[in-house]
């Protein structure tokens, strides 16, 4: 199992550097798809599967769906796709914690109120970022889909509102870690969700494209947290090589534009 998610973590890492280049794009981006294949059939025969009636019904139902929207989508609107896509990486981050939170057995970390606490802190820091990648690319989609203005929206004292919120995060990440508490936990997602909102919505139209690629590097952050928590090598790997490829497109994009990438990111903190 080990040495087949390795195949995969290197099929994933070949398909990045031919998706560096027009000539070699579908290459690398074949070789993803037979990375992804890999991993998923891997984690079916994994002895810890113990029912396949709900994963079948889960990828008949995404497969089915994603395959209509692949064969309607315009090319012109695949930045807004990607955005939608990314909201749903993020939500699945949030759902996976909060099942390893209320089922922690299930997942070989302990029993509740006996979680160790490393393991609740990068239970606290994927849920986080996850919330923030779902409703940040749910403002982005609804910006780049014309749904709502692609105007900056900003208010008075916003960034210190979001200064507040971010030391606040800070504090209810330490109150969950040590303590295990559901409280902090669902305070903790509530406000990733409000931060979403406001940190994407002032940020204009013509800098979603660096948002979008942001908001990329976000769910694999996320991903890659979740990974910690559930001791996934293969989902530890892939996370952060999103994470930080989609960090360094940013950054190039922000340069290429002649913007300041913290400006763009921060909302214009």
């Amino acid at each position: 199992m080990g040495v087949a998610y390795l195949v995969a973590a290197i099929c994933f890492i070949l398909a990045l550097r031919g998706l560096s280049s027009p000539q070699t794009g579908r290459r690398g981006n074949l070789i993803g798809i037979i990375g992804m294949v890999i991993a998923i059939v891997t984690t079916l025969f994994s002895p810890n599967v113990l029912s396949y009636s709900w994963i079948i019904a889960g990828v008949l139902i995404g497969g089915a769906i994603g395959t209509i929207i692949a064969l309607k989508v315009e090319m012109t609107a695949l930045p807004q796709l990607v955005a939608a896509f990314h909201s749903l990486v993020g939500l699945a981050a949030v759902f996976v914690a909060t099942a390893t939170l209320l089922f922690p057995a299930a997942y070989g970390i302990g029993s509740v109120g006996t979680i160790p606490t490393a393991t609740l802190v990068e239970m606290a820091l994927g849920t986080f970022i996850g919330a923030i990648t779902f409703t940040g690319s749910i403002i982005a989609f609804a910006k780049l889909q014309g749904i709502i203005s692609g105007a900056p929206l900003v208010f008075k004292a916003q960034h210190f509102l979001n200064a507040i919120l971010g030391l606040l995060a800070v504090v209810l990440i330490l109150w969950f870690s040590v303590t295990e508490s559901y409280q902090a936990y669902w305070l903790l997602v509530f406000l990733a969700l409000t931060l979403g909102f406001l940190i994407i919505l002032p940020i204009g139209g013509a800098d979603m494209p660096v948002v979008v690629s942001m908001l990329n590097s976000y769910s694999g952050w996320a991903a890659c947290g979740i990974g910690f928590t559930l001791n996934n090598t293969l989902l530890i790997i892939t996370g952060a090589l999103v994470g930080s490829s989609g960090a360094i497109l940013s950054y190039i994009m922000c340069k290429g534009m002649n913007r300041s990438f913290f400006n763009v990111i921060l909302g214009g903190f």
